[in-house]
């Protein structure tokens, strides 16, 4: 392919800038929209009224050293909090600002010790103007504590008992049902009904099928029920209640052949959320299901009519979700391949709606590539979904191809943006995601069928992806990359390991390279969690023969045979990777001869969020697959 060949030569830089618009949501009384937008070099929190425009809004808050990703509107439209760490070590803290001061400094609300940390917050209806934080004050205990905004003043609401077990409040912030794992991986749901008495075991659920714990879980308005996600006779992840007198469940939400998509439930507000819930009524509205495009279940009446509105304004897919308490006013955001996260404000009232921004202004649709849904078979017969990206103006044959592995793994890749492969599709690789067995989303069979396969059958279905990417005609078997970050990133390491010929070029950012280091330095208030994940899937640290397992499928292990040119990046300040790992496996590639480029930047942790970072790494990803897989449209090569 040509240098002027194709759609237009897009910069690094334009793909990894900080969005000029992102996670917008509006205010309970209806008058004010936040949302994030650039200022001090960072991602801040920015407020303007309903109808106004960007150069009319404050930004409230004034982070010079790390973007915000997420903030919470309080029951008292006076304030905003947000979550903060230091440097990506995820000592998560919440901070509040006064808008009618935004000027002042915000207040830690949490000012807590060290290795401690907020998980998340969320207001208590039945105590108007404090929110409910969870946060581990003692190490091994994640326990709730009741936080008054307006002064700081924190009091515990809710003291965690059992290191695995997990409390669910009623509207009145009083405990209603709680989950606990047990010590052979059963998840237990119990109904608690007054202090004092002992909770009553309603629903015994499997373990591993669950790898992330049983999501989403809600308790009704109404305190009497529970809605879970969970499998009971069937292959596919649905939406159930649970009565809490009588143990009875319900179907709520079900799509044949299709899973709950519970990506949402690992970043809440970020993230599409798995169930959308009414301001007005706490009641669920929509859920969300995997599918070649996400598919939205309507399950609420009123809802019907807005979301019959709202699907007038995009060919994309409903992502993000906020309307005021009256649900006079909605704020939606659109997941699409080519056009990402355009916001919408719609008045139902009215049956109005206007653009409120695009988070990419600067790019054009028509430049960008679509993401299209593909379908094959692993080895052993297991179906397998990805989505294959190709270059715009040429023709898909024997193109170079980057293999990007997504990470958890106990996640899913799915349909929308990507700027890592819109970035690899401009320079005319074709881009392959596959969804290998662990990941989330296709079903029980297929996220249990990865026990005990790390560096196994998880990893061959990478290479049976790459098979079919070449026998389809697609791609260069000689020209062909392996990248990924967290499990992606071990996923890469291994590749370039376990298959030596195939992959000419990797790509290893903030991966694991040692199973058994990586289990072990995780937070003490992980260790009840890791028995569905961790230690179902790869085993026990703590065992000697799982500890010697995870040796052998673990890189650094396998650094001998690895042959291609390698890409390593990862933070220094990374809480879950160490950096040890990262230094032995570039120290001893380049022993052995193997070029190998090492990224490291001081004020990241497991993942870069820093713009500067994001586009540092991705000029050497470009750079790196442009000398060793000669795709033709790099500027750095």
């Amino acid at each position: 392919m040509s240098q002027d060949s194709g759609p237009r030569l897009i910069e690094v830089e334009e793909f990894f800038v900080d969005p000029a618009f992102a996670n917008p949501s509006i205010s309970p009384d209806g008058t004010r929209i936040a949302y994030l937008a650039p200022a001090h070099g960072r991602r801040n929190v920015w407020v303007r009224g309903v109808d106004q425009e960007h150069a009319d809004a404050v930004c409230v808050t004034h982070d010079a050293r790390r973007g915000i990703t997420t903030y919470y509107w309080p029951d008292d439209s006076r304030w905003l909090l947000y979550l903060q760490d230091t440097d990506g070590n995820e000592d998560w803290h919440l901070y509040r600002v006064d808008l009618d001061a935004p000027d002042q400094d915000p207040l830690d609300l949490t000012p807590l010790p060290p290795g401690s940390r907020v998980f998340g917050a969320e207001p208590l209806p039945s105590h108007p103007g404090s929110m409910l934080v969870a946060m581990n004050k003692r190490p091994y205990a994640i326990d709730l504590y009741r936080v008054v905004v307006a002064t700081g003043a924190t009091t515990l609401h809710h003291e965690q008992v059992d290191p695995a077990e997990s409390v669910l409040l009623d509207q009145r912030g009083e405990p209603a049902f709680s989950t606990r794992i047990a010590a052979d991986g059963t998840l237990e749901i119990y109904a608690v009904d007054r202090a004092g008495q002992e909770p009553r075991l309603l629903r015994r659920l499997g373990g591993a099928e669950y790898p992330v714990g049983v999501q989403p879980q809600l308790v009704t308005p109404d305190g009497a029920g529970l809605l879970f996600g969970a499998y009971t006779d069937s292959d596919d992840l649905r939406l159930l209640r649970l009565d809490r007198e009588t143990g009875a469940e319900t179907l709520v939400a079900a799509v044949e052949g299709h899973s709950l998509d519970i990506l949402g439930t690992m970043a809440p507000g970020v993230l599409p959320p798995t169930v959308f819930t009414s301001r007005r009524t706490g009641g669920v509205i929509a859920a969300r299901f995997v599918d070649d495009k996400p598919h939205i279940e309507v399950l609420d009446k009123h809802f019907a009519e807005v979301y019959a509105e709202l699907s007038k304004l995009s060919d994309g897919v409903l992502g993000t979700l906020a309307s005021d308490e009256s649900e006079q006013r909605w704020v939606a955001t659109f997941v699409h391949d080519r056009d990402p996260a355009v916001t919408w404000l719609y008045d139902h009232l009215t049956r109005k709606s206007r653009v409120l921004f695009r988070p990419y202004p600067h790019l054009d649709p028509a430049d960008l590539a679509t993401m299209d849904p593909v379908r094959f078979t692993a080895r052993d017969g297991l179906p397998l979904h990805g989505f294959l990206t190709l270059p715009t103006g040429i023709t898909p044959e024997g193109l170079a191809l980057v293999l990007l592995v997504h990470g958890g793994p106990w996640q899913h890749d799915t349909w929308g943006y990507n700027p890592q492969a819109q970035l690899l599709a401009n320079r005319g690789y074709a881009v392959l995601q596959v969804n290998f067995r662990g990941s989330t989303g296709y079903g029980k069979r297929h996220t249990t069928a990865a026990i005990g396969e790390f560096a196994r059958a998880m990893q061959t279905d990478l290479i049976d992806a790459v098979d079919w990417a070449v026998a389809q005609g697609y791609a260069d078997p000689g020209r062909i990359g392996i990248m990924g970050g967290s499990y992606g990133g071990y996923a890469a390491l291994v590749g370039a390991a376990l298959a030596p010929g195939r992959f000419a070029a990797g790509v290893d950012y903030v991966g694991v390279s040692d199973l058994a280091s990586f289990l072990r330095a995780l937070p003490p208030f992980t260790k009840p969690y890791n028995v569905n994940s961790w230690y179902a899937y790869v085993g026990d640290p703590d065992d000697p023969a799982a500890e010697a397992d995870m040796r052998s499928r673990s890189p650094i292990s396998m650094i001998d045979q690895i042959k291609a040119p390698l890409l390593v990046a990862r933070g220094t300040n990374d809480a879950r990777v160490v950096k040890g790992g990262s230094d032995d496996i570039v120290a001893r590639l380049r022993e052995n001869g193997i070029a190998v480029e090492y990224l490291l930047a001081t004020d990241e942790g497991h993942g870069f969020d820093n713009t500067e970072n994001q586009i540092r790494l991705h000029h050497a990803i470009d750079g790196h697959f442009a000398r060793h897989l000669g795709a033709g449209r790099s500027v750095t090569a």
